[in-house]
């Protein structure tokens, strides 16, 4: 009854943190599809080179979604209501300020990020107006993160997956209209965009009002001293390095592919946004099953954190197998639907098919940096969350491309995923078996 009990739990949290993820991805895909039928390629290369910069605002997020997740969590676990709140509350208003900064950094920068990442005559004015519309998102984008993390850590992982399919359901029906029937093009797919993330956040606003919330997030509970910014920084931060260097990588194999063409560009972009469907389950898994971990953290019983993350990786596995599989089976059909140009096409093909081979290492790996987490490791995770990206994938792509073209810029993903999971493991064992388990506590 115990193990059933623990399965129950771990399903009710993994699925909507699972569901979460995909909707990111999936409002992005709308995007691409809607986009592409237009029948203009450099209208889909031109959200090629904005998504990664779009991610980078998704990854500064996560500093207060995970950060916030992690401790309180084990706040909660701990019974220490009042340090709950005050994490809370400097989740969302630290999240407000952050976003304001972030939009009107990159804004200021923006000619600069476009050139930078490999946007060619043809792609860099559509490119610009996509991403100077997205970048006003971002108080949003932080706003709506901040209350996910506070909800998980309240084990309600339904009410976080609320918001934010209703933002996404609201752009996937938006796209449509604006892109094709008013003619806006890539403009109405951000247009579409920001206004369902405008949506989603109103949707967490009322969440909290309504005092539905055991936390609350009144300014009069901001705090940033006794280690309430520390510890939400000390985890948040390098939760947030994964995707924020993934983008970073992704600009760099953006720029790199640029020089076998934008129809190279194009191909890479989609394919990569698929393989995201199986890493993603990864990603919501593991943010799902983190505040678990967290609360037998807080409340020191390991005999239930193991039994969770045994079965969180069994479930992890399972499911990112059989998306891999009907993915790779059906590659063909599924890059028909994004990119008609033939020579767009066959790069998308064997560029997916090249990617979905790591994609079930990356879900176990981010597993395994999650566990860390909960357990407040935030040196291990930082370590982790570096190599992967700068230490191997970076280096790797630009070996591989001198040996093997634009195919070995693919191959480093799946070389790189591999290391990284040998590190991940090691090191995870190191603090787990240790004779006092390393936990960062507030």
């Amino acid at each position: 009854m115990a193990s059933k009990s623990v399965h129950r739990e771990v399903i009710s949290n993994v699925i909507p943190a699972i569901i979460v993820e995909l909707m990111i991805l999936i409002y992005n895909l709308a995007d691409t599809f809607f986009i592409a039928q237009t029948d203009d390629p450099f209208q889909i290369a031109a959200v090629s080179l904005a998504f990664p910069v779009f991610m980078v605002l998704i990854a500064i997020g996560i500093i207060f979604m995970a950060g916030g997740m992690s401790c309180i969590s084990r706040a909660l676990g701990a019974g220490n209501k009042s340090r709950a709140d005050s994490l809370a509350s400097f989740c969302i208003w630290a999240g407000l300020f952050v976003g304001a900064v972030m939009a009107v950094i990159f804004m200021f920068f923006i000619d600069f990020i476009l050139r930078a990442i490999g946007a060619s005559p043809d792609t860099f004015n559509l490119a610009y107006k996509y991403l100077s519309i997205i970048i006003s998102s971002a108080p949003f984008i932080m706003f709506s993160m901040a209350c996910s993390g506070i909800m998980r850590a309240e084990k309600r992982a339904s009410g976080a997956m609320t918001g934010q399919i209703i933002g996404n359901v609201i752009n996937i029906i938006l796209d449509p209209v604006m892109i094709n029937w008013l003619d806006w093009g890539i403009t109405g797919a951000a247009i579409a965009t920001i206004i369902g993330t405008i949506a989603g956040a109103l949707f967490y606003l009322g969440y909290f009002l309504s005092g539905k919330s055991s936390m609350s997030i009144h300014i009069k509970n901001f705090r940033i001293n006794n280690g309430v910014a520390l510890g939400i920084l000390a985890i948040g931060i390098p939760a947030c390095l994964d995707p924020w260097l993934m983008s970073i990588s992704q600009m760099i194999m953006n720029s790199l592919m640029s020089a076998y063409g934008d129809m190279a560009v194009a191909a890479a972009g989609v394919a990569m946004k698929i393989e995201q469907i199986a890493c993603l389950v990864g990603m919501g898994a593991g943010q799902g099953v983190q505040p678990l971990l967290g609360f037998c953290v807080g409340s020191e019983n390991w005999e239930k954190y193991r039994e969770i993350l045994k079965f969180s990786l069994k479930l992890t596995i399972a499911l990112s197998l059989a998306i891999i599989a009907t993915c790779f089976t059906f590659a063909e059909n599924i890059v028909s639907a994004f990119l008609n140009e033939p020579e767009a096409y066959s790069y998308g093909v064997k560029f997916l098919r090249i990617k979905l081979s790591s994609s079930v290492l990356f879900a176990v790996f981010f597993i395994f940096v999650n566990a860390l987490q909960a357990m407040g490791a935030a040196k291990a995770s930082f370590i982790l969350s570096v190599c992967r990206q700068c230490a191997l994938y970076v280096p790797l792509m630009f070996v591989l491309n001198y040996f093997a073209g634009e195919y070995g810029i693919v191959w480093a993903l799946p070389a790189a995923e591999l290391l990284s999971l040998l590190q991940t493991v090691i090191i995870y064992g190191r603090i787990i078996f240790s004779p006092r388990i390393l936990i960062y506590s507030e």
